[in-house]
C-alpha cells in the first residue's frame, strides 16, 4: 500500500499537471494532450482525493464539477467599488474626452493609452489569497455583488490558483465572463434538440449560467474569462500602469485580451476602432465597443472619478446590433431545395449600422418558439454581415386580438402541397422544378462565384428568364442566343454578347465547382471537393450505391441518401446528360479512393491578398491535397500563407510560432505536390 507521503505528493502532481493542461487549453489555445489523457487524470485525483478527504483542496481541479445546489446567492461587498464607464458615440466625443483629460493633467501631449475589445458579458470581481481564488462576485450595483464562487470555480479559464512565485497575500482581479459564440450556437441547438428556451443572445446566456443556484449546471455551459482591471491589491511593489499589471496577470496564468495595444494619439485610437470594428464579425466573442484607459497609474490617480466612472476611461460604443421594432408581416419563401422559409417584414430600424426592414424567422419550430402574432414588437438582432433575426418577442406590447403565425398548407408561389419530413424543422413544397420559385434559385446558385461563376447573370435577369419560359433549367443557360436576350427588359447588346462570354468561359470548370453547382441536398463546397478528389470522375459518382457513397471523408449517411436521390432522379439524370453534351468539361482527376494527400493532417490558413489565384481558389487547392483549411490561426495551425494585409492573422501566427509562407513559397509547394 503506498505511503501517505507518496499519495500526498501523487495528488500534488496531478493538480499541477492538470492545470497546466488548462492554462495549454484554455489560456494558449495549445492544447498538448488529448481529452482521454486529462479525463483519466482527473478520474485519477478524484479518486485519491474522495479515498484521503483529508487531502482535499477548494483549488484542486476537481472542484470545477460543481457542488451542491445553493437556496441562494449571498451578498458580498465589494473591496473598491465597481464602477461603471462614460460611452463615446461618436470620433468627436473621444476626441473631446481626450482633451479633458490634457486639460486636466495640464500637459500639452496626450499620455499613453490602453486600448482593449470591450467584452458584452458580465463584470465580475475575483478574490485570490495567497494565489488560491476565494471569492468571485457580480458587479451588482457597483459596491454590492452576489457570490458566485461555487460557479465560477467550474470555469476552465478561471485559475484556481495563480502561478509564479510572486503572488500577493489579497489581490482583486476584474475581468468579464462570457459566451464565445461558438459555445452560444452550440448550446442554443442542445436547447432546441430537448425542448428547452434558447437565450437571447451570448451575453444573456453567460449572465444566466453565472446566476444558477446549482453549479453543476454552469460547469455544463461553455464560459471564458478574460481580465481587464485591478481592485484591491498591495501597494508596495505593485506597477506603475495598467499595462504592466496586465502583463503580470499573464504571468500568472491569467487570461488577457490579445488584442490589448498601447496608444498615443486621437488618430491612432480611431484607428483601433475602425480595425477591431472590420474584425468584429470574424471573433471568436462578442464586442460592443472599445475601452480606452490612461496607462499610468499616477496619472489615474490625478484624473480621480466623477460620481459614477472614472475620469481616465471612458468607452467608445459600436453601433447597436440589437433594436426593438414591430412586424407588419410574415412571407414565406421558397429555396432552391424547396425548404420554406418564414420571413418577418418590419417596420424599418436602425440595427447593426444598416436600416433593417426584414428578418429571418428560419423555421416554424422558432416561429413557434417564439410565439409570434401578427403585429407583435420584436428584438432584432444583426451582427455584421449576417442575416438580421427575430431573436425574442416582447409579449406585454401585443395587441389582443393578434393572430398568431401559421404555417402555410400550401406552397405560396406554385400552390403545390407542402411536405414536413419527420425530424426535419423545414417545411418543404413538393412542386420541385414545378416550381418556379425553385428553378430560380438553383439557377442562381448554379451560375453563382463559387459554382459555375457566370458572371453577370444576377437575380433579376434569371427571375426574367425563368418567368418567359427562356430557361426551365439550368442546361439550357448554353443554349440561350443573343436574339432571345436582347428580347429581356434592360438586355442591350452589348451586355448580351457579355453574357454569352461568362457563359461559354463557364463551360471550363472544375469537376468539385460541378458538383456544386448541381444543389444537391446537404452537398457544399467541401464535400462536392471530397466526392471529386475520391471518385475522380462524374460517371463514378453517378454510379456510386450507398456503400461507396459513405467510404467518402465529409459523406455521411444523410448525404449519401440525397446524392443517390439526386442522381437515380431521371429528370437529374437528363438535365445532366445535357450540360455535358453542351460541352461542359474539366481537367481530369486521378481518383484518390482512400489514398492520404501529401498535405494531410496540415491545417492551413490563407490571409491577405493573393496575385495568382484568389483565397477560395487557394483553398480548394489545399482541401484537394488532404489539408485542412480554416479561417482562424490558433495553436492548431500548420502554416499561414499571407499575402498583403494579413493584419491580425498574421501577428498571432508569428506571436504562436506558426510557419508563416508567402505566395512565391506556396505556389513551389503546390508545384512539388502535382496539384
Amino acid at each position: 500500500m503506498p505511503e501517505r507521503g507518496d499519495i500526498k505528493a501523487r495528488v500534488v502532481a496531478l493538480r499541477e499537471q492538470l492545470e497546466r493542461w488548462n492554462h495549454q487549453y484554455y489560456v494558449l489555445d495549445e492544447p498538448t494532450v488529448p481529452d482521454q489523457d486529462y479525463d483519466a487524470a482527473l478520474r485519477e485525483l478524484q479518486k485519491l482525493e474522495t479515498e484521503h478527504p483529508e487531502l482535499q483542496d477548494p483549488s484542486s481541479p476537481t472542484q470545477r464539477v460543481g457542488a451542491a445546489p445553493l437556496s441562494a446567492f449571498e451578498s458580498v461587498a465589494h473591496p473598491m467599488p465597481m464602477l461603471s464607464l462614460d460611452n463615446a458615440f461618436s470620433d468627436e466625443e473621444l476626441g473631446a474626452f481626450l482633451q479633458r483629460v490634457m486639460d486636466r493633467l495640464d500637459v500639452e501631449s496626450l499620455p499613453e493609452l490602453v486600448a482593449e475589445p470591450k467584452l458584452d458579458g458580465i463584470a465580475v470581481s475575483l478574490i485570490y489569497r495567497d494565489g488560491v481564488l476565494a471569492r468571485a462576485a457580480t458587479r451588482g450595483d457597483g459596491t454590492h455583488g452576489e457570490d458566485i464562487t461555487l460557479n465560477v470555480r467550474t470555469i476552465g479559464s478561471v485559475p484556481l490558483r495563480l502561478g509564479g512565485d510572486a503572488c500577493p497575500d489579497v489581490v482583486e482581479i476584474r475581468g468579464e465572463i462570457f459566451m464565445p459564440r461558438a459555445g452560444f450556437e452550440a448550446f442554443n441547438e442542445y436547447a432546441r434538440r430537448n425542448g428547452e428556451k434558447p437565450f437571447v443572445n451570448p451575453r444573456n446566456a453567460a449572465a444566466g449560467s453565472l446566476r444558477q443556484l446549482d453549479s453543476q449546471i454552469t460547469a455544463r455551459r461553455p464560459l471564458e474569462f478574460c481580465a481587464y482591471a485591478s481592485g484591491q491589491h498591495p501597494e508596495s511593489q505593485w506597477p506603475k500602469s495598467h499595462w504592466e499589471v496586465l502583463q503580470l496577470f499573464a504571468s500568472w496564468g491569467v487570461p488577457i485580451s490579445r488584442y490589448a495595444e498601447r496608444l498615443s494619439s486621437l488618430e491612432e485610437c480611431v484607428d483601433y476602432y475602425q480595425r477591431l470594428g472590420d474584425q468584429r464579425d470574424s471573433l471568436s466573442f462578442d464586442i460592443d465597443g472599445i475601452v480606452y484607459k490612461v496607462n499610468d497609474f499616477e496619472a489615474q490617480s490625478k484624473l480621480g472619478f466623477v460620481a459614477r466612472a472614472p475620469r481616465w476611461s471612458i468607452a467608445r460604443k459600436f453601433p447597436a446590433q440589437e433594436a426593438v421594432t414591430k412586424v407588419t408581416g410574415v412571407e414565406f419563401q421558397v429555396g432552391r431545395t424547396g425548404a420554406i422559409t418564414p420571413v418577418a417584414r418590419l417596420e424599418p430600424v436602425f440595427v447593426g449600422g444598416v436600416t433593417v426592414s426584414n428578418a429571418t424567422l428560419h423555421n416554424m419550430d422558432e416561429v413557434g418558439r417564439l410565439e409570434l402574432h401578427d403585429g407583435d414588437t420584436v428584438v432584432v438582432r444583426r451582427a455584421g454581415d449576417v442575416i438580421p433575426q427575430v431573436v425574442s418577442v416582447i409579449e406585454e406590447r401585443r395587441l389582443p386580438d393578434a393572430a398568431l403565425i401559421a404555417a402555410p398548407s400550401a406552397c405560396p408561389v406554385c400552390a403545390s402541397a407542402v411536405q414536413r419530413v419527420a425530424g426535419e424543422a423545414t417545411l418543404r413544397c413538393s412542386g420541385g422544378l414545378v416550381c418556379p420559385a425553385q428553378l430560380k434559385a438553383a439557377v442562381r446558385h448554379f451560375a453563382s462565384r463559387r459554382a459555375m461563376d457566370i458572371d453577370g447573370l444576377g437575380e433579376k435577369l434569371v427571375e426574367q428568364m425563368v418567368d418567359t419560359g427562356l430557361v426551365r433549367d439550368v442546361a439550357d443557360l448554353f443554349r440561350l442566343e443573343q436574339r432571345s436576350l436582347l428580347t429581356l427588359e434592360r438586355m442591350g447588346e452589348k451586355s448580351a454578347t457579355k453574357l454569352l462570354a461568362a457563359i461559354e468561359s463557364s463551360r471550363r470548370t472544375t469537376l468539385a465547382r460541378f458538383i456544386f453547382a448541381l444543389g444537391i441536398r446537404e452537398v457544399g463546397e467541401a464535400t462536392a471537393l471530397a466526392l471529386a478528389t475520391y471518385f475522380g470522375s462524374i460517371e463514378a459518382i453517378r454510379a456510386a450505391d450507398l456503400d461507396s457513397l459513405l467510404e467518402v471523408p465529409d459523406v455521411g449517411p444523410v448525404v449519401a441518401q440525397h446524392l443517390r436521390a439526386f442522381f437515380s432522379a431521371q429528370a437529374n439524370q437528363q438535365v445532366l446528360e445535357r450540360l455535358l453534351a453542351a460541352g461542359v468539361v474539366w481537367p481530369a482527376v486521378s481518383p484518390a479512393q482512400n489514398a492520404q494527400g501529401p498535405l494531410e493532417g496540415q491545417t492551413w490558413v490563407v490571409s491577405g491578398k493573393l496575385e495568382s489565384q484568389s483565397r477560395d481558389e487557394a483553398e480548394e487547392a489545399l482541401r484537394a491535397l488532404g489539408a485542412r483549411t480554416s479561417k482562424s490561426v490558433s495553436g492548431k495551425t500548420s502554416v499561414l500563407l499571407a499575402g498583403p494585409g494579413a493584419g491580425s492573422k498574421l501577428a498571432k501566427a508569428e506571436s504562436l510560432g506558426v510557419e508563416i509562407v508567402d505566395e512565391q513559397e506556396f505556389l513551389a509547394r503546390l508545384a512539388k505536390a502535382g496539384a
